[in-house]
């Protein structure tokens, strides 16, 4: 499965990719490829393949575990994959999630945070708006760099019903937009978008100056990620969502389905109107 893997694109930096550099990829209209991941022999791989950002997801409670969602995990599940990941990377920035109720008070959040960016992150994620405002001010103050996370939030499917696209009418993109500038403004540095209608997607990220990064969310964001199972093609025992697309069938090997995800995003072949919501 390891097997040397390609080069990376020519276009992709050779220098560790930083916090700043995000914004400088934004202006510089540079897609970014975005992975999850769970050890370091994944992490190799992935790094190695020119993908730009790993997330250690919570996506793990899932695909890894075996969990129904993602509410089971803990920060200590998180933390360790994270320090697995980390060991496999030299170039990639390393997001760790920040999981289920680790971020219901700016104090738990910043315990939680700690602990992951000691592991090895270089930026945590959380879901939402709201409160969780609060909880970015207070993390960034704190000079802890965070990620934001809106449309689909897995960690509130009890309150969603389900994983279902969100912004489909117009006050609920109204709100989506809001909360988006919201979470810049409170100091966040990168914002995934999930299954949000393309449309939606695409005015949320001409508004803002940070990234955004789509999932299920239109080929117009700044870049996009999926879980690295999805990516392969694997049967994670869950229903595939729309936006999956199997790299590996291409790629014929786990290094050049990575390549071949990076560059389907930077060449803004992926998504195409398949993988998306109008």
């Amino acid at each position: 499965m390891y097997t040397s893997p390609p080069n990376p694109s020519a276009s992709a930096p050779a220098k560790p990719w930083t916090v700043p550099a995000l914004r400088e990829a934004k202006r510089d209209g540079r897609r970014l490829a975005m992975l999850t991941c769970y050890d370091a022999g994944f992490a190799r791989v992935f790094d190695a393949a020119g993908i730009d950002l790993i997330l250690v997801g919570d996506s793990l409670g899932m695909v890894v575990q075996g969990h129904a969602s993602t509410l089971p995990v803990t920060v200590a599940d998180t933390a360790y994959h994270t320090a697995c990941v980390a060991r496999g990377l030299s170039r990639a920035l390393l997001v760790a999630d920040l999981p289920f109720q680790s971020d219901a008070t700016p104090e738990r959040a910043l315990d939680a945070a700690t602990a992951l960016l000691q592991a090895g992150a270089g930026m945590v994620k959380l879901e939402g708006a709201g409160h969780k405002l609060d909880v970015i001010r207070f993390l960034v103050e704190r000079e802890i760099p965070v990620c934001g996370h809106l449309g689909l939030t897995p960690q509130s499917v009890l309150r969603l019903g389900g994983y279902k696209v969100q912004g489909r009418d117009e006050a609920a993109a109204a709100r989506l937009r809001d909360d988006a500038r919201a979470v810049q403004d409170a100091g966040a540095s990168l914002l995934v978008l999930e299954c949000v209608p393309t449309p939606v997607a695409a005015a949320i990220t001409a508004d803002l100056d940070i990234p955004t990064i789509g999932i299920g969310a239109g080929p117009q964001c700044d870049g996009q990620v999926l879980v690295l199972h999805d990516m392969l093609g694997l049967d994670s025992g869950h229903r595939r969502p729309r936006f999956v697309k199997d790299f590996l069938a291409g790629g014929g090997s786990v290094a050049g389905a990575a390549a071949a995800f990076a560059q389907a995003v930077r060449d803004g072949r992926f998504p195409d109107a398949e993988h998306s919501y109008a």
